[in-house]
């Protein structure tokens, strides 16, 4: 009996350590970001939260929530509903964390925006 209770406790810390050991996505923080828009360079500040929320503000695009925020591994994706000049613009972000830099891309229905940034 000692000896299955000992497994079990063994066995329990295990789990636990493993769960502990996972942390936050690597995606999970503050980025400065520079968006490649048709319009020119376009500064942005990106929060995105361990919950799975955040929320993107760019000059001249105000502040917007972010949508179905989805982390895997060091991906990370999420869309966004912005004023574009009185026009509500979906953007679909896909990318990639490596370390404190973050690349990727907005699709939107006028094309692709490249996105660089760095963790603040």
């Amino acid at each position: 009996m000692k000896r299955l209770i000992s497994g079990w406790l063994v066995l329990s810390l295990a789990i636990l350590a493993g769960c502990a050991a996972g942390g936050a996505a690597p995606a999970v923080g503050v980025w400065g970001v520079e968006i490649n828009s048709p319009l020119g360079a376009l500064p942005a500040t990106l929060t995105l939260n361990a919950d799975g929320s955040g929320v993107m503000v760019a000059d001249g695009l105000g502040e917007a929530a972010l949508s179905g925020v989805m982390y895997d591994g060091n991906a990370v994706s999420f869309s966004a509903e912005v004023d574009a000049q009185g026009q509500t613009l979906v953007l679909d972000f896909t990318g990639t964390v490596d370390g404190d830099a973050i690349d990727g891309e907005f699709g939107s229905d006028f094309g692709a925006f490249a996105v660089t940034g760095s963790r603040q």
